[in-house]
């Protein structure tokens, strides 16, 4: 039964995520809170492993997942359940390209799908940092240290923006984050 839920939910988010993964981050959130796979905590901590780890983040996390409720087989079922209808929609987006693209409506959906998963991953790092910063149900206590990183690490990376015209590597973003955690939270 769990690789059958493994298998429709993990389409489910294959089907119906744009944008990549962190347009896919809010369904993967609601599938995997609603099969029970993970609490918010776990969640957040997925996120974390599968940004920092190689490889993108929705095949990350439904390996994962899969593997922690079925082992091997559940993370081979998830990951190919979250991975094939994006294979199937690239195959036939190639067959069709020439005549489909050239479509003013096609050229206009997409349009405004790029417009809708730009909010969807704006609501969703505003929602993580607020989760971070102060709690999951929004509680009255901050945690201050989170937010004293948060605005750092915001500072150094705008900051990095205005000196240098690319900006700060995501590499070295990432890099930074992990030092100033293990700095922050490691001598607790």
């Amino acid at each position: 039964m769990i690789l059958l839920d493994l298998l429709f939910g993990f389409l489910k988010i294959g089907c119906f995520s744009f944008g990549g993964a962190y347009g896919a981050i809010p369904l993967i959130r609601e599938v995997a809170l609603s099969y029970g796979w993970l609490d918010e905590a776990q969640l957040a901590n997925m996120i974390a492993v599968s940004e920092s780890s190689p490889g993108p983040i929705m095949v990350n996390m439904a390996t994962y997942i899969g593997f922690s409720q079925a082992g091997i087989p559940g993370a081979l079922i998830a990951t190919a359940s979250v991975v094939l209808p994006a294979f199937l929609i690239v195959i036939l987006f190639t067959a069709l390209l020439k005549n489909v693209l050239q479509k003013e409506i096609v050229r206009f959906t997409l349009s405004g799908l790029k417009t809708c998963v730009a909010g969807i991953i704006l609501a969703t790092g505003a929602y993580m940092i607020l989760t971070t910063c102060f709690g999951s149900a929004m509680q009255l206590h901050a945690d201050l240290t989170t937010i004293f990183l948060t605005v750092i690490l915001a500072a150094v990376y705008f900051g990095a923006k205005k000196i240098r015209r690319n900006g700060m590597s995501p590499i070295a973003l990432i890099g930074l984050s992990a030092v100033a955690g293990i700095v922050a939270y490691g001598w607790r």
